[in-house]
């Protein structure tokens, strides 16, 4: 059995970044971007007007100007203004040949076709957004490892950039275990309890991002967990097992990874809940052996199984850490680490209720984990200690 500190290190020695692959630009947000990307063309393209308002030589600025024409945004034709002249022009649209300031269309008066201009500050060059000001051809836009947001894919599509080269989400099967489970909605028979841990898996992942997720079920069958799992290893990155994976008669996640050329890490991590944790590796495939309890599940989805599938695609782990004073002493048994569930606020933290392996009712309420050290068995008041804040 080995501690926490050893698990987290050993699942990121084995975790190696995905392969790199293009993706339409519509269909790149959330990844982090696998190589540099350079402008091809000036943005703009041309002079262009930042306001509604007229285009004009600055020197003419003082005297009466005659309006030849007008260009809006996506003009096809150009125009050119001689001394003397002026062209109607509005936010967008290239500057005519000539020109090199816009004024504002408040301020100016308009009489029989000829404008004067009421704007005593206008300086040369006003309102007009020079060629390649917002990037010139060639220049860096976006580096490798830069997080593709909103704001950078509208960047890179307003500069013409359609296809960009990313690390991928992983993809990721969930293999539920126990042939006491019975899906939500179903009559539960005697002996039966309803099975969450696919669903709470499902939508954690989702939170992340991660598209490509399969589920499966393979009750308590070695046989059939056995075929399930060479499936699940050879089509996904990461493989989550829930349940299986204790040391009772019906316990056969062990067995099956051994069949399947699933290379053991380890097993067994000195914490409460998730204790029997079992982690291995197949081909650079990632393979999780959870324990059946939901509680245990989770907790080690967060602490184990999240930042080993951020690190997949070169995500940062979007737990924080922070440290954080507890309201009221807490005593436990010495000898393992214990991650309760619990509640963040203004620097202080409180474990809530239920804590029990089996119990998802104050993990639902809950904001955090509350990291409390194996080799201590009481807590003081107002002691600072390492808190895990949970994704929103």
């Amino acid at each position: 059995m080995i501690s926490v500190k050893e698990a987290k290190y050993l699942i990121s020695q084995h975790t190696t970044t995905l392969n790199p692959v293009s993706v339409d630009l519509a269909n790149a947000s959330g990844h982090i971007l696998a190589a540099n990307v350079y402008a091809k063309y000036d943005i703009p393209a041309f002079k262009q007007s930042s306001m509604d308002g007229y285009a004009l030589k600055f020197e003419d600025h003082q005297q009466e100007l005659r309006i030849i024409g007008e260009m809006a945004a996506g003009a096809a034709t150009e125009i050119a203004i001689q001394n003397g002249e002026t062209s109607r022009i509005f936010t967008g649209a290239p500057l005519p040949t000539g020109a090199d300031t816009v004024v504002m269309q408040e301020k100016i008066t308009r009489r029989d076709g000829n404008i004067t201009l009421n704007d005593p500050n206008l300086k040369p060059g006003a309102n007009v957004r020079e060629k390649g000001s917002e990037i010139k051809t060639g220049a860096l836009a976006m580096e490798k490892g830069d997080l593709l947001s909103p704001a950078a894919i509208g960047f890179l599509a307003g500069i013409g950039i359609n296809e960009v080269s990313v690390y991928p989400m992983p993809k990721i099967s969930i293999i539920v275990t126990g042939k006491e489970l019975q899906h939500p909605g179903e009559v539960l028979e005697f002996g039966q309890v309803y099975e969450s841990n696919s669903y709470s898996l499902y939508a954690a992942l989702k939170q992340e991002g991660i598209e490509q997720i399969a589920v499966f079920e393979a009750d308590d069958d070695l046989e059939i967990l056995k075929k399930v799992l060479q499936t699940a290893v050879a089509d996904c990155d990461v493989v989550l097992l829930t349940g299986g994976v204790s040391v009772g008669d019906y316990d056969f996640v062990i067995e099956a990874a051994s069949y399947c050329g699933i290379k053991q890490i380890f097993q067994k991590v000195k914490q409460k809940p998730g204790k029997p944790l079992f982690f291995g590796t197949k081909d650079q495939k990632l393979i999780f052996g959870l324990p059946g309890n939901p509680s245990s599940v989770l907790s080690c989805y967060y602490n184990y199984v999240l930042p080993a599938v951020k690190a997949l695609s070169l995500k940062n782990n979007s737990i924080i850490e922070v440290q954080a004073r507890l309201t009221h002493a807490y005593a436990k048994p010495s000898g393992l680490t214990h991650f309760l569930k619990g509640k963040y606020e203004n620097g202080m933290v409180t474990p809530l209720h239920a804590q029990e392996s089996y119990r998802l009712s104050s993990f639902a309420q809950a904001n955090c984990l509350i990291c409390l050290d194996e080799t201590k068995a009481y807590f003081t008041e107002n002691e600072i200690l390492n808190v895990l804040i949970l994704p929103a």
